[in-house]
């Protein structure tokens, strides 16, 4: 009883994360191209025909920026919000609506939105649940609220933002509104903010632990790594890169967990 995991990128350049089973996946957020989605999956050794949906997050480019061309070519359904949809100025054939709270059912997978804080016009965040095993995706959030501290409790695993440390952030070279932006409330999570949901959220059975959407000016993959690891306490803690896809994950709704290379049987 397991779920596959990788994010094929994190970052501001593109965000796209795959969950599936041995059957169906979906996609959160398709924000690199079509192409180098199927690149990264094809060296994963994840095959396309099991991708049943994409789930849209919010309008920001970084996460839209692929899913016109993605879901025109595969015939996938999008699953967005009428307000993000209009926001995002998208023109889809296949348009599928979500509210919070509502789970959508995507073949053995249960897609379960709900709000968060962030300077978009409707955001959510997703867990995806199936053979007993939640998985969350806690990225672009401007401040952790009651609704993403109750379904982190829930995870197996999770991707969760970590995205500037706050001295480099202080002290760079981004101007004073962008600074305040993104530290504001609605903007991103910091690594102290990150770890402090880690370390008093966490539950006993969560075996990995994705750190996404870092800023390439204001923070550092070693030091937020390090951070982590000195709580890890048995979680297993990956950096999701901007450039590259992470390997794939198989996480069991037990403690035993494997990394896997090849397509999910």
């Amino acid at each position: 009883m397991s779920l596959f995991i990788t994010s094929l990128n994190s970052g501001s350049n593109g965000n796209c994360y795959y969950i599936g089973n041995g059957q169906e996946a979906v996609l959160i957020d398709a924000g690199i191209s079509c192409r180098e989605t199927e690149k990264r999956m094809t060296r994963l050794g994840l095959s396309m025909t099991k991708v049943k949906a994409i789930f849209i997050s919010h309008e920001h480019t970084d996460h839209i920026k692929g899913v016109t061309v993605l879901a025109k070519k595969h015939q996938l359904p999008v699953y967005i919000t009428q307000s993000t949809l209009a926001g995002g100025n998208l023109a889809l054939q296949r348009v599928m609506s979500f509210a919070a709270y509502q789970p959508v059912q995507i073949g053995g997978l249960t897609v379960t939105a709900f709000p968060k804080y962030h300077d978009a016009v409707e955001p959510h965040s997703f867990m995806v649940s199936g053979n007993q095993v939640n998985i969350g995706i806690f990225t672009d959030i401007g401040a952790p609220c009651d609704h993403v501290l109750n379904h982190f409790r829930q995870c197996h695993a999770a991707f969760l933002e970590a995205n500037y440390d706050e001295q480099m952030l202080e002290q760079g070279r981004y101007p004073y509104y962008l600074k305040n932006r993104i530290r504001g409330g609605h903007g991103h999570l910091s690594n102290r903010q990150a770890l402090e949901i880690f370390t008093q959220h966490r539950p006993s059975f969560m075996t990995h632990l994705l750190l996404s959407h870092l800023s390439q000016d204001n923070n550092n993959p070693v030091l937020v790594k390090e951070m982590f690891d000195q709580h890890a306490n048995g979680t297993q803690i990956i950096v999701a890169s901007r450039h590259v896809e992470t390997a794939v994950f198989q996480i069991h709704a037990t403690n035993f967990v494997e990394t896997v290379a090849a397509t999910p049987q």
